[in-house]
């Protein structure tokens, strides 16, 4: 069964937190999918994922690219898995209706969104009387993440 981790954003962007945590996924050796709810995002994410760092960047690829089987990120709007991800992240409301597809579910929302609030809330209460093992954490002041559930 899954582990479903919710990520609380109160502090920084999407943009901001979600290349640490693709690579510490990476560097765990894990192969991940992220899902968006629109090509745009998705689009804006890809473009973003090899310029956030001057230091570095993370490979990634989407379905407009070839071998998706081989890329070590996959990006999307859809329910695929091509290059078999461990990892599955969520964001903007996206919903997997396969989590045990996965060893890692992460749902990442915005704090400031009320409308994307109520959704995950009804996420968590989904996904608990499943009886999957859920935690939730929380951005701190100075943007690291304190788990409280």
């Amino acid at each position: 069964m899954a582990e479903i981790l919710f990520y609380h954003l109160t502090q920084s962007t999407l943009e901001d937190a979600l290349p640490g945590l693709l690579e510490r996924s990476l560097a765990r050796d894990w192969k991940v999918t992220i899902q968006f709810m629109s090509d745009e995002r998705r689009d804006a994410m890809d473009s973003y994922l090899w310029v956030y760092s001057d230091d570095s960047f993370i490979g990634h690829g989407t379905e407009r690219d070839k071998y998706p089987n081989l890329q070590p990120i996959y990006l999307t709007v859809g329910e695929e898995n091509p290059n078999g991800s461990q990892v599955r992240f969520m964001l903007e409301g996206s919903n997997c209706t396969e989590p045990d597809n996965y060893e890692r579910l992460v749902v990442m929302f915005d704090g400031h969104d009320e409308d994307l609030l109520a959704q995950t809330r009804q996420q968590w209460k989904s996904y608990k009387a499943k009886n999957h093992k859920l935690t939730y954490w929380q951005q701190t002041e100075d943007r690291r993440w304190e788990k409280k559930a």
